[in-house]
């Protein structure tokens, strides 16, 4: 279930990805939250150099795993604006943490990217259920998916 609270990070998410984008980069932002509703860490997507494995959820799996104890890890979430790729979602497992929720699917992305004419990606995009074994996960969010697709959409429109 998806709460006020949630729905104010995950807007936070869709901002993040917005300041990718504006920056160059591909929309994708996310925070990681303490059990306490502290904001622990915040990034977006820093793959414009090159670097494919600079995902947001991914920055947050190794900065919990140098900053927090198991137990806080486990307590955390983990909100994106986009579902977690297999990469983020193992390294997610991985570090022990907590609760994900998102704003948009695996699924959606894959889709907005057929009707976008987007190469194929190399990576299966895959359910965050269909890499971590006991995630609790909740998404998508209709109306911030479709303000996620709608970034995805200026990403698109601005390649030559």
């Amino acid at each position: 279930m998806i709460g006020e609270t949630d729905l104010k990070y995950l807007q936070r998410c869709v901002e993040l990805a917005e300041i990718a984008l504006d920056k160059g980069d591909e929309p994708f932002g996310s925070v990681l939250v303490s059990a306490a509703g502290e904001v622990l860490f915040e990034d977006h997507n820093h793959v414009a150099g090159g670097d494919h494995t600079q995902h947001p959820e991914f920055a947050i799996a190794r900065w919990a795993a140098n900053n927090l104890s198991p137990e806080e890890r486990s307590k955390a979430t983990v909100y994106t604006s986009g579902e977690h790729c297999p990469m983020c979602a193992a390294a997610h497992g991985w570090v022990g943490l907590g609760r994900i929720v998102y704003a948009s699917s695996s699924e959606q992305l894959s889709g907005w990217m057929r009707e976008l004419g987007a190469p194929p990606a190399r990576v299966r995009n895959l359910a965050i259920g269909d890499v971590l074994v006991d995630a609790e996960v909740a998404g998508p969010v209709p109306e911030l998916a479709e303000q996620v697709h709608e970034l995805h959409r200026r990403l698109h429109a601005a390649k030559p």
